[in-house]
């Protein structure tokens, strides 16, 4: 599936002395990416983020997501790093299915739809595209190929159901379920209620037991496969996908914080299974929520911002893109329209200090770049820059290419 175009990121004169630390959740702690075990920089970093489930996309808690990994990448080409960047396209599950129902439109008519906004919306805030963009309908037959070598080694079963026995993986299969999660049981296990689990499916091993392949009902989209036709779980297309276009085990898997149990525990568990490693990701790292009136921005909710009205009402998609950037991108943070008449006059004075002549600013990007690789500290970076900005004699266009660079934001001209 095509991915979107790529903006041109430029060259710094001199790449950034530190390494990039990141929170990992299973450490609940920063650590090195790519892990100080990988200290070669011809070694490509690896970068698999879980994608969307093209429904109602894009709103402003995926462009903030998806805007942390695109520090990410953006940083490791700065040190002169390949990049290797895996994202798929969830688009075949229940809420696209039931989406299209309540609208009386075709599922894959709906998908592609999404899909398509996505790109423009992706596009227009100058994010990096993954070098693979992956949709899970492409994949059903590798999906379903993996999932039967996990039958075959017993690390699944099919459930206890005479009519539908669907295939579920066994959370005691690695012997370390829940280590990235850190949870204990009683929340997984609410967590897995909320966020699209059955714990209360009767005929399951054990309650926290994942879906890896839902056999085939009535009106549902299916796929033929060995072990019988029907669609993947939710968590195993990201484990295959990963390990098809990346390798056993990634540096870095990055989503939403919302993603962390049981979507990316899971996901770790079928990796490592599937490939009897003991670690799938060499970091886990998770993107706060952002809020809206009061709530977190959801779809259940309807609460959502979305940034293709936005662009379309006339706001500036570098605007959106420093509002974003205001806060850590591991906050949970509330957005409100003041945020974006802020950033809106950052932007401003950016623009004019880039046009500037003056004495050399090396400090400035120094210190910009040591604030990117304290774990994406970008509202250090945004004071870093608010204090060039407001200082006369400092140079303004070697400036401006860190920005670009490392932040993604084109100073240049008026938009």
């Amino acid at each position: 599936m095509r991915s979107w175009p790529a903006p041109t990121v430029p060259t710094l004169p001199a790449a950034p002395a530190q390494p990039l630390r990141l929170f990992d959740s299973a450490a609940g702690a920063p650590v090195v990416v790519p892990g100080i075990d990988r200290p070669d920089p011809d070694t490509p970093a690896t970068l698999y983020v879980c994608g969307i489930t093209p429904y109602d996309a894009t709103h402003l808690g995926h462009a903030a997501t998806y805007l942390a990994f695109d520090l990410v990448q953006r940083y490791w080409l700065a040190q002169g790093r390949t990049v290797r960047y895996v994202q798929n396209v969830t688009d075949v599950d229940d809420p696209l299915l039931e989406r299209a129902e309540r609208d009386g439109v075709p599922w894959e008519q709906l998908a592609t739809s999404q899909i398509d906004l996505f790109r423009s919306d992706m596009t227009a805030l100058r994010l990096l595209p993954p070098e693979h963009y992956v949709a899970v309908t492409d994949e059903t037959a590798d999906i379903a190929a993996a999932v039967g070598r996990l039958l075959d080694s017993g690390a699944a079963y099919r459930v206890a159901d005479d009519e539908y026995p669907d295939v579920y993986f066994d959370v005691s299969a690695t012997g370390r379920f829940g280590y990235e999660s850190r949870m204990d049981t009683a929340t997984m296990l609410a967590l897995s209620a909320e966020r699209g689990g059955d714990p209360d499916r009767p005929g399951k091993k054990n309650p926290l037991d994942p879906l890896l392949w839902r056999l085939a009902r009535p009106g549902e989209p299916r796929w033929p496969a060995e072990i019988g036709a029907g669609r993947p779980g939710w968590h195993i297309e990201c484990s295959v996908i990963a390990q098809k276009y990346l390798a056993p085990s990634v540096d870095v898997q990055g989503g939403g914080s919302d993603l962390l149990f049981p979507h990316h525990e899971s996901s770790a568990a079928h990796a490592e299974a599937l490939a009897g490693i003991d670690r799938f990701a060499g970091a886990y790292v998770h993107a706060g929520m952002l809020g809206y009136r009061g709530e977190k921005m959801s779809k259940s909710l309807g609460n959502l911002v979305f940034v293709s009205k936005l662009v379309a009402g006339g706001v500036d998609p570098m605007a959106i893109r420093l509002a974003l950037l205001a806060d850590h991108y591991r906050a949970d943070r509330e957005w409100t329209d003041a945020q974006l008449d802020t950033a809106a006059a950052r932007l401003r004075r950016w623009r004019e200090a880039a046009a500037r002549s003056g004495a050399a600013a090396d400090g400035v990007v120094t210190d910009l770049a040591a604030a990117i690789a304290d774990d994406l500290d970008t509202p250090k970076a945004l004071a870093v820059l608010d204090d060039w900005a407001a200082d006369p004699s400092s140079d303004g266009p070697s400036v401006a290419v860190a920005v670009d660079a490392l932040l993604g934001v084109e100073l240049s001209g008026s938009h």
